[in-house]
């Protein structure tokens, strides 16, 4: 979720698929003066921000896109690099003055959507330094893993995308810059391994219920060859691009300050920001130490947790007991008035996809915005293997100890993802705030559930209380830990060695998951916003309940923040605070 001349007619009275019959989520209506004009913009750019993302709009829920994929050529992204700028362009020329406070609202969250984007392709790169962003281009998960057309439409949809795989790897070829990152390769090769792995392996065997002959020779002659393809793109950059790579990663402190003040309209300095975080984490691990000594004041911290993870499901009951404490923490979460739960619905808990349990631990797989046909929602739990050793079995379940594995629910679903984007989806946000999500409030929402959930008393009734915090704090330890080695790594020269000792250090991870971490910290400088957008919740919280007074409750704030689509968090401070000398206080 993220982003964001002549006026168009209002043409295409704009039906995009899939909209519901809220009169919010459809095209906004012209309306008069600036307003109109920034409802026309704004249609336009959603209509053309979709047709260059078809994966992203069908993933919304937006079907006519089905079967689609993004033009990678060096024409299609400088024709997309040209647009985004003509687009900040009108923005400029808007009387800003004259929108109401509802336009304005929107015009904010869709310029910082236009700068994020601008910041992926002119900043970051992507298309000319990030090989990812090829090794990942096939994926077609989305079209199994919902059921939102029949099989043998969505096989077609899955024939048309694989066919695509020679222009793919003809514009990496074309694309990518002859010295590139070193992490970036590498991982550039795991994905591309990986995705070859799946069209090979997985693909085949999601659609095995497919009776078409035709179609399915069809289909088994375009995966053989988007195989070859992905495997002839890794051997490409093993032996062209893996020799030449550099270490040079880091965005610099110029470009990191602007990918906050720009895309999460965030003042600070790199350098308070890290401030703050170190002063975060220092807390944190004294109170990870406080909580370890309720439990054994003899022992250190870290092996009191270790301990605690001992207390874990078998193999076979992992998603059972998943479920089960699932509707548990849901009855808390209503019982103890958290928020507003906005529907009967329930997520599925499922065991994670083969295609990816590779990379996950745990996800909410929920469905767009948008979407009126695969309407179910998936909770996705990676179980145990059978060909693992007893030690690697041992060693998962211990991460999937019973506490963490709470605190993981709660991220993930009540009141976490599940609940913000249920609440989006229910709530009269336009389809500005629909479509365009801010990092730090979509990952910050989830991860201040997980303290917010604990500080209310769930796990407290009983003598696992303190051990329900250990493991809360430690999933905190990590967002800090990101939120360091991200400023560190890509503004003060740290290196990929430096962060994977800093993540061993100060949130006890060990080497192999610490070492991935880093790696991810080189090219997703954005995982800082886990803990900013917590943050910065709290402290919005913090000056409402101030301004509230005896009228406060923690569901009123909560119903609130989650009823207004995904902007960046400083915009919402403008929303429920009347003193508007708070409004820049975020942090």
């Amino acid at each position: 979720m993220k982003k964001f001349h002549s006026l168009t007619p209002l043409v295409v009275a704009l039906v995009l698929a899939g909209c519901s019959a809220n009169p919010r989520t459809q095209p906004q209506t012209p309306g008069t003066g600036d307003d109109a004009i920034f409802n026309l913009i704004s249609e336009e750019y959603l209509r053309g921000y979709l047709a260059w993302r078809p994966l992203e709009a069908v993933q919304l829920g937006f079907h006519e896109y089905d079967g689609k994929l993004k033009d990678y050529s060096r024409a299609s992204v400088a024709a997309e690099l040209a647009r985004l700028k003509d687009f900040d362009r009108r923005l400029d020329g808007l009387r800003t003055a004259e929108l109401s406070p509802r336009t304005f609202y929107d015009f904010r969250i869709l310029r910082a959507g236009i700068r994020r984007e601008l910041f992926t392709l002119e900043d970051m790169q992507a298309y000319t330094r990030n090989p990812m962003t090829y090794t990942g281009a096939l994926d077609v998960s989305p079209y199994i893993k919902r059921d939102f057309a029949p099989l043998e439409e969505r096989v077609r949809s899955i024939i048309f995308i694989l066919n695509q795989a020679p222009n793919v790897v003809a514009a990496a070829h074309a694309n990518l810059e002859d010295a590139l990152p070193k992490p970036w390769v590498e991982t550039a090769i795991d994905v591309g391994d990986g995705s070859a792995d799946f069209l090979e392996n997985d693909l085949m065997e999601a659609v095995k219920d497919l009776k078409n002959p035709p179609l399915r020779e069809a289909f088994r002659a375009a995966d053989e060859r988007a195989v070859a393809q992905m495997r002839a793109l890794v051997k490409f950059l093993k032996e062209e691009k893996l020799p030449r790579a550099t270490s040079q990663f880091a965005l610099g402190r110029e470009r990191f300050a602007k990918s906050l003040r720009e895309g999460e309209l965030i003042p600070q300095t790199p350098e308070r920001i890290l401030e703050i975080g170190q002063a975060e984490l220092h807390r944190e691990q004294q109170l990870f130490a406080e909580t370890a000594a309720k439990i054994d004041p003899n022992r250190k911290p870290i092996d009191v947790f270790e301990d605690i993870q001992r207390d874990h499901p078998t193999a076979e009951n992992l998603i059972p007991d998943t479920r089960k404490n699932l509707e548990a923490i849901r009855r808390f979460v209503q019982e103890h008035h958290l928020i507003t739960i906005p529907s009967e619905a329930r997520p599925q808990v499922e065991e994670t996809l083969k295609f990816e349990r590779a990379s996950s631990f745990a996800s909410m797989d929920s469905p767009g915005a948008f979407e009126t046909q695969a309407t179910e929602a998936y909770y996705y739990v990676t179980p145990v293997e059978a060909n693992w050793t007893p030690k690697q079995r041992e060693d998962w379940l211990r991460a999937f100890n019973y506490y963490t594995t709470d605190v993981v629910s709660v991220h993930e679903v009540y009141p976490g993802h599940f609940i913000q984007f249920e609440s989006m989806k229910h709530s009269s946000a336009t389809r500005v705030e629909k479509i365009l999500g801010s990092y730090a409030f979509v990952e910050g929402w989830a991860h201040y559930s997980e303290q917010m959930v604990i500080d209310s008393g769930y796990g407290a009734d009983g003598p696992g209380a303190a051990k329900y915090r250990l493991a809360q704090l430690d999933e905190a330890l990590l967002r800090l830990c990101r939120l360091c080695v991200a400023i560190q790594m890509h503004c003060q020269g740290m290196t990929v060695d430096e962060a994977a000792k800093f993540f061993q250090d100060n949130c006890y991870y060990g080497e192999k998951p610490s070492r991935s971490e880093a790696m991810r910290g080189t090219f997703d400088p954005g995982y800082c916003n886990y803990t900013l957008g917590k943050l910065m919740i709290l402290k919005l919280r913090q000056d409402y309940q101030a301004q509230e007074g005896t009228s406060y409750s923690l569901e009123k704030f909560n119903d609130e923040i989650l009823g207004h689509g995904m902007p960046p968090v400083p915009l919402l401070r403008e929303i429920l605070l009347k003193d508007r000398r708070l409004w820049d206080q975020a942090l």
